[in-house]
C-alpha cells in the first residue's frame, strides 16, 4: 500500500505508540521466558541435531512447560501461540493437555486440572476455523490456541490477553501482526497485554552474557520489530538511568509520562537482570546494529575491564574464547584519532577506562610501578635487572632477578629515562616528585647503597658503627660499601660527603704512619686514585690513558696519572704479587 499511484496518498496515520496513548490499544509487557534444559541446549537446537524428531519433541515439551508456568505466574487465560511450521503447531497443541495434567499432579494449587488446547493452519476450511475459534473464545478456563499462518490480518479472532512467539522466524510485519492480536481491547479498557518470548539458555550461561549471547536472538528480533512501531518505548530501554531505580529483573521500561499511570511497555525476565546490562543489550543489538563486530569487541573489553580495572590491552591479547581484543582496541584508537568513532561509543569505552594514547598509558603504568618500587625500597636507584610485579596485580611483591624475570622491568625503564634528553621537563618532574634523587649526579650504585644505609639509620634506628661488612639491605652489602666510602673519602663529591655526615659518617682521621717510598708508595697512591674514581664514576672501564686523578693521600695532595697506572697494571698482571692481584680484581681492573 506504499504505492500512491495505486492507493493514493496517506490521509491520516495513527501509529502504535499513539494508539496506546489514546487507549485504543492495550499497554503491553514482554515476558522473557528463559528455558534452561540440560538436554535441549542452544547448541543442539542450532546444530545438525535440530532436525531430528526426538530433539524437536524435547524442545516442544520444554516450551509447553514454560508456557504453562508463565501463564500460572502471571494469570494468563487466553493465549495464542505462533509457530513457523504447521507440524509444530499441531504437535504443540496435541501434547499440551498431557503436560498440563503432569504439572497439576506436581503442584495442584498452581496449575489447573485441565487446559483447553486447539490449533489451526492455513489449509483448514472456514467452517473448521470458525468452530475452533468459537470453542477458544467460549472456554471459561485457560485456553491455548496454536496456529501457523492463520491468525494474521483479516481474520476475526476472540480477544486474548497474551500471545507467545514460540518460533519468531517471520518478518517484522508478521511479528507485529501477531503482537497486534494481544493489543486489541475496547477503548480505555485498561488491559495490559503480554508478549511471551522464550529463549533457550546453555546450562552454564550467565545473565551477564546476554549482550553477546546467541540465545537471545528471539528477544532481539521481537524488540527490533516493535521498534519499527513503538520507537520511543524500545529506545527508552537503552537508557540505564531510567531503568536503574527498578529492582533488577522485576520490570524494566520507560518511566511514565505526565498523566500516565505506568509505562506502556515493561520488560520482564525470568531471573534478575541488571538494568544497565539490559540497556546494553537493547542499545547494541537492537538500536546500534550496524556493526556486530563492535558489539562483540565492546563486550570483550567490558569483561577485561571488570577483571583488570583498565583497558590497557596488549596488542596480541585475546579473550579466553579467542577474540583478538588487542587488535580491536587498536582499531578503536585509530578511529578515535581520525575522528571516525561515534561519540556514544567513545563514552562507553571511556567508562571502561579507555586511554586513547597508548604511549601515555604505558607511561602512567611505569610511573605507578616506580611509586610501588619507591615504597618498598626507599629509592629509585634500581639496578638495571630489577623487575616489579604490575601495580594492582595479583602478585603484590617486588621481584628482582635476571633479565626475563616475571614483572615490569622497572630498572631498565629508569635507566632509559636517565639518558640525556630522554624525558620532557614535565615527566622528569613527575619522577622527581617520587624520588628527588631518581637521577643523581653520582653513580646509581652509590645512591642505592646510600639509600640502604639511610634506611638502617633513620628508619631502623641503627648506629653507623653497627653497619659493618656483611650487613645487607635488599641483597646489597652496605657495610662493606660504607667501609669503602671512608677509605676513599677524598674522592667523594662535597654533596656525597655532606649526606654521609648527616647520617653520622665522619671523615677518616689522618693516619700517622711511616711514609712508604718508591714503588710501594706509588702503588698505594694508584690504588687510592682508582678507588676514588670508582666511587665517583661507578666503573674503572674506559678510563682515558691521559686521565689524571687528584687526591689527598696521607695528608698530601697528589696528581696520579691514573690512566697510565691502570694500563701498566693490566700489562703486568701475570707477574703481580697475589695480594696486589687480589686488590685489582676487587676493583674490577683485571
Amino acid at each position: 500500500m506504499d504505492d500512491e499511484s495505486v492507493f493514493g496518498p496517506v490521509v491520516y496515520e495513527l501509529g502504535l505508540a499513539d494508539a496506546i496513548s489514546l487507549g485504543l490499544l492495550a499497554r503491553y509487557q514482554i515476558l522473557v521466558v528463559e528455558v534452561r534444559d540440560p538436554v535441549v541446549t542452544p547448541e543442539r537446537l542450532s546444530g545438525p541435531e535440530a532436525r531430528e524428531e526426538h530433539v524437536r519433541g524435547q524442545r516442544l515439551g520444554a516450551l509447553q512447560a514454560a508456557l504453562l508456568r508463565t501463564a500460572a505466574d502471571h494469570g494468563l487465560e487466553k493465549i495464542i501461540t505462533f509457530h513457523h511450521r504447521t507440524v509444530e503447531a499441531e504437535a504443540f497443541c496435541k501434547g499440551l493437555e498431557q503436560k498440563a495434567a503432569e504439572l497439576h499432579a506436581f503442584d495442584p494449587e498452581k496449575y489447573p486440572r485441565s487446559v483447553w488446547a486447539g490449533w489451526l493452519r492455513g489449509e483448514h476450511d472456514a467452517d473448521h476455523r470458525s468452530s475452533v475459534l468459537a470453542q477458544f473464545g467460549g472456554t471459561a478456563h485457560r485456553a491455548v490456541l496454536s496456529n501457523c499462518r492463520v491468525l494474521g490480518e483479516g481474520v476475526d479472532c476472540p480477544a486474548v490477553d497474551s500471545v507467545a512467539l514460540l518460533d519468531p522466524k517471520g518478518s517484522v510485519v508478521d511479528i507485529v501482526q501477531a503482537i497486534g492480536r494481544a493489543l486489541r481491547q475496547k477503548p480505555n479498557a485498561g488491559k495490559v497485554a503480554s508478549l511471551i518470548v522464550p529463549v533457550f539458555l546453555s546450562p552454564d550461561e550467565k545473565p551477564a552474557d546476554m549482550v553477546t549471547s546467541a540465545s537471545y536472538r528471539p528477544l532481539v528480533k521481537v524488540l527490533t520489530a516493535l521498534r519499527a512501531h513503538d520507537e520511543r518505548a524500545v529506545e527508552m530501554l537503552a537508557t540505564p538511568e531510567v531503568n536503574s531505580p527498578r529492582m533488577p529483573g522485576e520490570s524494566i521500561g520507560p518511566e511514565p509520562e505526565e498523566g500516565e499511570e505506568e509505562s506502556r511497555m515493561l520488560l520482564r525476565f525470568s531471573s534478575p537482570r541488571d538494568p544497565a546490562a539490559v540497556a546494553e543489550l537493547v542499545s547494541l543489538r537492537v538500536i546500534d546494529t550496524e556493526r556486530q563486530d563492535w558489539t562483540r569487541g565492546y563486550w570483550a573489553a567490558r569483561r577485561w575491564s571488570s577483571r583488570t580495572g583498565h583497558l590497557r590491552v596488549p596488542l596480541g591479547a585475546e579473550t579466553e574464547w579467542g577474540y583478538p581484543l588487542g587488535r580491536w582496541i587498536r582499531r578503536q584508537r585509530a578511529a578515535y584519532a581520525s575522528g571516525q568513532l561515534d561519540g556514544r561509543r567513545v563514552a562507553r569505552l571511556e567508562r571502561l577506562g579507555m586511554v586513547w594514547d597508548p604511549a601515555e598509558a604505558d607511561w602512567q603504568d611505569n610511573l605507578a610501578a616506580a611509586r610501588l618500587y619507591m615504597g618498598r625500597h626507599g629509592t629509585l636507584a634500581a639496578p638495571r635487572h630489577a623487575v616489579i610485579a604490575e601495580p594492582g596485580g595479583q602478585a603484590e611483591r617486588a621481584l628482582e632477578g635476571p633479565a626475563g624475570a616475571i614483572g615490569r622491568p622497572i630498572g631498565q625503564w629508569l635507566s632509559n629515562c636517565r639518558r640525556p634528553g630522554a624525558l620532557s621537563s614535565e615527566r622528569a618532574a613527575q619522577l622527581a616528585a617520587i624520588d628527588p634523587d631518581w637521577c643523581p649526579d653520582w653513580p646509581i650504585d652509590w645512591q642505592r647503597h646510600y639509600a640502604g644505609v639511610r634506611a638502617l639509620v633513620i628508619d631502623g634506628g641503627a648506629a653507623v658503627d653497627e653497619i659493618t661488612p656483611g650487613v645487607t639491605v635488599h641483597g646489597a652489602d652496605v657495610g662493606r660499601w660504607l667501609q669503602r666510602q671512608r677509605e676513599t673519602w677524598a674522592g667523594l663529591s662535597p654533596e656525597q660527603q655532606r649526606r654521609l655526615r648527616d647520617l653520622g659518617v665522619s671523615a677518616p682521621e689522618p693516619v700517622s704512619a711511616p711514609k712508604a717510598g718508591g714503588r710501594a708508595a706509588a702503588w698505594e697512591r694508584g690504588v687510592a686514585a682508582a678507588r676514588a674514581y670508582l666511587a665517583r664514576e661507578g666503573t674503572l672501564t674506559g678510563v682515558p690513558r691521559g686521565h689524571v686523578e687528584h687526591l689527598l693521600h696521607e695528608g698530601q695532595e697528589h696528581a696520579v696519572k691514573l690512566g697510565v697506572w691502570l694500563t701498566n697494571q693490566r700489562a703486568r698482571r701475570a707477574s703481580l704479587p697475589a695480594d696486589r692481584a687480589a686488590v685489582l680484581s676487587e676493583l674490577g681492573v683485571i
